[in-house]
């Protein structure tokens, strides 16, 4: 069967950043610390920052060495104000995390233009993030003609894992391990053939890991929240939300349960006893829920990928079919030349 590959380039791309980083600038305490280190990462000699790309463009040969995809597509951040502030008014959206630092953000231009000219499929713009593209990706052309793989480190993708798609992804040595021990639902031989530290999540695996079904992750993380992305979700009821998602599978049906009680206390301890012991909530929710219903729908639209992105490419548009010549140039060009090597023993 055919594959499809969707990577997250921003994901990628940070994290190879940071892995690729002088110790002078990953244990410095202060942003004017780290600026004074700045020449210590790896550049060109024209004076080009390469550390991030050069570590993701290894990656991603080793990636085409064990899949060999027969279609891809790389999706960026472009920017934080996305509809999920612009739109939907969550100026907190995403406000916890630090600038960009200076020579990524260099290198995040340098990358979606590299893999441009070499022939790759990107998708980025200033009204959505990469999930939601990765997300429109698979609306439109996962099915059972095709096997979708999307390749990220973000947990936030659980939501997309179906039966057509799965999620390949991105661990520690250590964590890949604790995962291969703990489910044995493949062979040992299937990691052979998936990429370096990268597990694979199918829809019963999310259920084990979560407590919930891959569409109900957005439910989840309205009630759980998500400080990675500043999505507040509701205080104090985080370990009653995977039961209370997996018993109701909405959140509509969560609050119709709390409604039909009618404010009325006898009905309200009713449903408190339902929940202590049938689904385990030792603490009831139910105040909290009640309090924060606007933020919680506001969470789960802002934890929802889009998937009704308009994608114009057909699924033959995707097809990977890189310029092998042009790819050599940019290594040149960015002096990357042990990579070089390794194209040429790939033609």
């Amino acid at each position: 069967m055919p594959k499809f590959l969707i990577i997250d380039g921003s994901s990628m791309l940070s994290t190879s950043y940071y892995g690729n980083l002088p110790k002078s600038i990953l244990f410095a305490k202060t942003d004017e610390e780290k600026e004074k280190h700045y020449s210590e990462i790896l550049h060109t000699s024209g004076g080009q920052y390469t550390n991030a790309m050069f570590t993701m463009l290894r990656t991603l040969i080793g990636v085409y060495k064990k899949v060999k995809p027969e279609y891809i597509a790389f999706t960026f951040d472009m920017t934080r104000d996305t509809f999920r502030r612009t739109q939907l008014g969550a100026d907190f959206y995403k406000a916890n995390r630090k600038a960009t630092a200076k020579p990524l953000k260099e290198q995040f231009i340098q990358m979606e233009e590299f893999l441009k000219v070499i022939g790759c499929p990107v998708f980025m713009s200033p009204d959505y993030e990469a999930d939601d593209y990765a997300a429109s990706l698979v609306e439109k052309f996962q099915g059972p003609n095709l096997q979708t793989y999307v390749l990220t480190k973000d947990h936030d993708y659980f939501q997309l894992v179906s039966p057509y798609t799965r999620m390949w992804r991105v661990v520690t040595k250590d964590k890949l391990e604790v995962l291969k021990d703990a489910y044995s639902l493949y062979g040992k031989d299937v990691y052979d053939v998936l990429p370096a530290n990268v597990f694979e999540y199918t829809p019963e695996i999310v259920y084990s890991e979560e407590g919930v079904y891959p569409e109900q992750i957005p439910a989840l993380l309205a009630i759980t929240g998500d400080p990675g992305d500043g999505i507040p979700g509701c205080k104090g009821v985080s370990s009653a939300a995977a039961p209370l998602v997996a018993e109701y599978k909405t959140l509509d049906a969560i609050y119709e349960a709390i409604e039909d009680c009618g404010g009325i206390t006898k009905n309200e301890k009713e449903l408190n006893a339902f929940w202590k012991e049938s689904l385990g909530v030792s603490r009831s929710p139910m105040k909290a829920l009640k309090a924060n219903k606007e933020m919680v729908y506001l969470s789960e639209k802002l934890a929802t990928m889009k998937k009704d992105i308009v994608i114009q490419e057909d699924l033959n548009d995707l097809r990977l079919n890189i310029d092998i010549d042009e790819l050599i140039r940019q290594l040149k060009n960015y002096e990357m030349h042990s990579l070089v090597s390794e194209i040429e023993n790939l033609r």
